[in-house]
């Protein structure tokens, strides 16, 4: 009687452990699906972000070509940061306000990623003119800058403008560029190796750090498992 009920269980069995198989591998597919960070196009932002010629846009937004000047004196373009994650943000060295958490949190990922040859960072300076190399020299100095790991820039105010407002979308629509616009941004943004926005944190906030150290952790896995 026993050996009969065994032999009728063994399909039961059977159809048992396929089916935990099938559901365990949708499960983890879907929960890997999850994980992935979401890719940042113009019509994801708040329109006040987002320069009137990019809001119809709403996908395959990638960062445009650009080209800087950094703290060297060296000319620092898109190809500095091919196939890297970098974090970008926009700040003044003569700010007294919120650009002292920004620098200070930017200086401590730097400090965390220091070893990471995946992670870079990038600083626009949103007042050229009086940013000059040998003013950013200095900046970076006293800040700890590593060069070849954080570029603290400068370089024409409405190519800057333009990187902010049609690029990065991280700034609201308070000029594009001219001589007396002025931008001021807490946000640092997150950027793939495909060039793609997929994070935005306040660059003043300990737990957006946080965050943002989780999201580079999630990043990295997405082109790991690719």
């Amino acid at each position: 009687m026993e050996l009969k009920f065994f032999k009728k269980s063994i399909p039961t069995l059977i159809f048992f452990v396929v089916f935990s198989a099938v559901a365990l591998t949708v499960f983890y597919h879907l929960l890997k699906v999850d994980n992935h960070l979401k890719i940042y196009n113009p019509i994801d932002v708040n329109p006040r972000l987002v320069d009137e010629s990019m809001l119809h846009v709403q996908k395959n937004h990638t960062i445009a070509d650009f080209k800087l000047i950094n703290q060297n004196g060296k000319t620092i373009t898109n190809n500095d940061y091919q196939d890297k994650i970098y974090v970008a943000d926009f700040f003044f060295t003569r700010c007294q306000t919120i650009c002292i958490a920004m620098a200070y949190n930017m200086s401590e990922l730097q400090e965390y990623y220091k070893k990471d040859n995946d992670i870079k960072f990038l600083s626009h300076s949103v007042t050229p003119v009086m940013d000059s190399v040998s003013v950013l020299k200095a900046y970076a100095e006293k800040k700890g800058v590593i060069d070849g790991k954080w570029n603290i820039t400068t370089g024409p105010k409405k190519h800057i403008y333009e990187l902010a407002r049609k690029s990065y979308f991280a700034v609201l629509d308070e000029g594009n560029g001219d001589e007396n616009d002025f931008i001021h941004t807490e946000q640092f943004v997150l950027v793939d190796k495909e060039r793609r926005i997929r994070g935005y944190y306040d660059g003043t906030e300990k737990k957006d750090m946080k965050k943002l150290k989780e999201d580079i952790v999630l990043l990295k896995q997405e082109y790991a498992s690719q």
